[in-house]
């Protein structure tokens, strides 16, 4: 369907529209007229993602003479791929209205991993591998000896990409990884650094958070993006926990021996250097004196990551002197790693501003912050100088030089909190130095003053309000999307007690009640009689998981479940967790049914849908609250209050809320989808915890179902299934219209949408 949106025609590629896709796009447009930033909460199956790029993309026909350029993040490969299959349907619908004056390239870009396509490299098993693998076959100086010898191993793909020279492009379409790798293949080019070249030229460019926040990456593959440029972060809810993992550092006794061992390597190639080839570290000292840290502008295949410090905060001037010549560096570097070690051999958890840390890094070590800032730099020059190619195998000690770097750079915002062992397993030793950064702001407030247009939505934002203060930003928009049903096909439920009347909940003093467990077990085994299909329950914890089940299994509780579905457990295993999920959809499939444990915060909950008869039921047993115990987490509480003004409690209860819609929005991925969602834990039914969740769920959580016993919630999760087993009208023939049609629209613009919509 074609529809105006005051200036701009919009395309959208099915035949009807929901009001909130309607509603979604008008807000939008606005954040793009003024240049502003918006932070925008609709609900999960909903057609967010095919709104936002139907708007941007027909904002940017609409306006020829500004070429808009959209950055769309997404967390994993899976959503990428998603987002670019939506593209691809809408730019086809384009076409067929405009011709070839709709054509864009929208490509994804993704990690070497991938994207390569020569079988050699990707035999390694993990990402550094593979770029170890890759920089081996492609290093300019891998190359020059391939070119005099036959006999030296070289990347074909590449080659012959490099032979393509400037006609070594894309031509327009929509390109998903697939798509990329089939063309290299079909070219005989190398699709990750086709990619990595047209980035700068595609109008649509698909690829993760980490491409934008973290400097390291960021310094290489984003630089050169232009400012006329639209930001998406999709389901951003955690975007906060993003930023600051991009800026913080762990250092562990495995990282220190491997440290050691990285410099005694380079040492002796220094050694080996100076016998043969002198000449080479004399231009590199040279070229540091000039304050040129590196020899211009690198080729692609011999960057490294860039500086772990955001672009602003690089210093732009001459190394130092005293860490100039190879071996002194290599010395400086030997004195750093010989202080973290003493650091780490501790039997108190100790907490110190930065500031302290440098003066007593230059006390006990001789090392000025002058010289910490410039470790990282320092390093990339000498492994270019060295010609080293096995990147992976010196990971060790480039995070000792992003730990420096980064402790030179910032004063603020960072703690460094070292911890002899993990407080949940106490008897095993385990020291662990951590840079922390608390201020979430750091890392996104490049990208908000780059590019002119930042926009922020997820299925999960409430409370909005808290984001601009997390993120120090303000948004010119800034709205959350109730959804608009024909049916109430979401019951969420707030279950306090069991049906002996024993209050439920995974507070610290009550979570190891034997009362509890059972009243969670008999929950459990009642709902799985009831409910058909599949049924999701998350856990506040991995470890409380194991106990909870464990318990199940002594009471004879889990035998009895087993008679009604199977049971499935995620682990913390990516390859079990994947087989379990196989065999979870597997079982409901054939109508055996199965139950699925699963743990807020881990990978199921972010990131795998249960739709359709794969969830018909999600239990949240508790209230996901972060271990408060936590060092780091104490350390960002106190940073939150004294620097934004918000309080403990405040932050804890909006994280925990955040990560439980997260899970019970699992269930419902459309319209047509039912599902039920049980918070299981007398805390819920508080209002200030309450209140927390996003308008979409609150506004199906009646009164009547706030304070449940277990025989009631199985009462009315019987009478819901009744009712979505009727036939489902999803025009909403009768009263409320839910899908809009051309005609509707018109008419709707005519008579003022919102009394149509709510």
């Amino acid at each position: 369907m074609k529809f105006e949106i005051d200036d701009v025609t919009v395309y959208f590629p099915y035949d009807n529209i929901y009001p909130e896709q309607y509603s979604y796009m008008v807000e939008l447009k606005r954040a793009l007229d003024v240049k502003g930033h918006c932070l925008l909460e609709m609900p999960t199956g909903t057609g967010k993602t095919i709104a936002l790029l139907s708007l941007i993309t027909s904002y940017v026909l609409s306006k020829p003479n500004s070429p808009l350029k959209l950055l769309y993040c997404t967390r994993t490969v899976h959503e990428m791929e998603k987002t670019l299959a939506e593209l691809r349907l809408l730019h086809e619908y384009q076409l067929r209205h405009l011709g070839p004056a709709a054509r864009i390239l929208a490509l994804g870009l993704s990690s070497r991993k991938n994207l390569c396509i020569n079988s050699r490299v990707l035999t390694a098993e993990n990402r550094d591998s593979v770029d170890a693998g890759c920089r081996k076959l492609t290093a300019s100086w891998v190359r020059a000896l391939a070119a005099e010898n036959p006999s030296v191993p070289s990347c074909e793909f590449f080659e012959q990409y490099e032979r393509a020279g400037s006609s070594a492009v894309l031509p327009p379409g929509v390109y998903t990884l697939q798509d990329l790798r089939v063309f290299g293949k079909e070219k005989g080019w190398c699709p990750y650094y086709l990619a990595r070249h047209m980035v700068q030229f595609a109008n649509v460019v698909v690829y993760s958070y980490q491409y934008l926040l973290d400097p390291k990456v960021a310094g290489i593959i984003s630089k050169e993006m232009q400012k006329e440029s639209v930001v998406v972060f999709d389901e951003a809810h955690n975007i906060d926990n993003v930023c600051i993992e991009a800026l913080s550092v762990s250092v562990r006794r495995q990282t220190i021996e491997g440290a050691r061992r990285n410099l005694t390597r380079m040492r002796q190639e220094i050694d080996k250097f100076k016998a043969t080839d002198a000449g080479r570290l004399r231009a590199e000292y040279n070229r540091l004196v000039e304050g040129l840290a590196l020899r211009g502008d690198l080729p692609a295949t011999d960057a490294w990551l860039a500086n772990p410090a955001l672009p602003d905060d690089i210093l732009k001037e001459a190394v130092p002197g005293n860490i100039r010549r190879a071996e002194h560096f290599i010395h400086v570097l030997r004195r750093l790693v010989q202080y973290l070690e003493g650091r780490l051999d501790t039997e108190n958890v100790e907490k110190e501003s930065p500031v302290s840390f440098v003066v007593s890094v230059l006390n006990h070590a001789g090392i000025d912050q002058k010289s910490l800032k410039f470790c990282y730099d320092r390093l990339h020059s000498l492994m270019m100088t060295l010609e080293i190619t096995d990147t992976d195998e010196f990971l060790h000690i480039q995070t000792i030089c992003d730990f420096a770097t980064l402790i030179g750079t910032y004063a603020r915002g960072f703690s460094v909190i070292i911890e002899p062992f993990d407080e949940r397993m106490p008897h095993i030793p385990d020291p662990v130095l951590q840079l922390c950064c608390h201020d979430a702001s750091l890392a996104i407030k490049p990208v908000f003053e780059r590019f002119q247009s930042v926009v922020i939505t997820s299925g999960t934002l409430s409370p909005i309000d808290l984001y601009p203060r997390l993120l120090n930003f303000n948004p010119v928009v800034s709205r959350s999307f109730t959804m608009s049903l024909t049916r109430d096909c979401i019951c969420p439920m707030v279950l306090t007690r069991g049906s002996d009347q024993l209050p439920v909940s995974t507070k610290f003093d009550m979570r190891s009640d034997l009362g509890v467990v059972r009243n969670y077990g008999r929950l459990l085994l009642e709902m799985s009689s009831v409910v058909p299909d599949g049924i999701v329950c998350f856990f506040v914890s991995y470890s409380y998981m194991d106990g909870i089940v464990n318990t199940w299994n002594e009471n004879g509780i889990l035998k009895e479940i087993m008679q009604h579905k199977l049971v499935f457990i995620e682990t913390q295993d990516v390859v079990e967790t994947t087989l379990a999920l196989d065999n979870y959809r597997k079982a409901c499939d054939c109508g055996r049914g199965a139950i699925f444990f699963s743990v807020a915060r881990g990978k199921v909950a972010e990131g795998i849908d249960f739709d359709r008869h794969y969830g018909r039921l999600v239990i949240m047993f508790g209230v996901p609250f972060q271990y408060t115990l936590s060092k780091i987490l104490l350390a960002r509480l106190e940073y939150l209050r004294d620097t934004f003004q918000i309080k403990e409690g405040d932050f804890l209860t909006f994280d925990a809320l955040r990560q439980a819609a997260q899970c019970v929005g699992r269930v419902i991925r459309s319209k047509a989808d039912y599902g039920m969602m049980i918070f299981a834990d007398k805390r819920y039914s508080r209002h200030d915890k309450r209140s927390k969740l996003p308008s979409w769920i609150l506004s199906h959580l009646h009164d009547a179902h706030l304070n449940l016993s277990t025989d009631m919630a199985l009462h009315i999760a019987r009478e819901f299934l009744r009712k979505m087993a009727q036939p489902y009208d999803k025009t909403g023939g009768t009263g409320k219209k839910t899908l809009l049609s051309q005609e509707d629209l018109q008419k709707m613009v005519i008579s003022g949408m919102d009394d149509m919509m709510f």
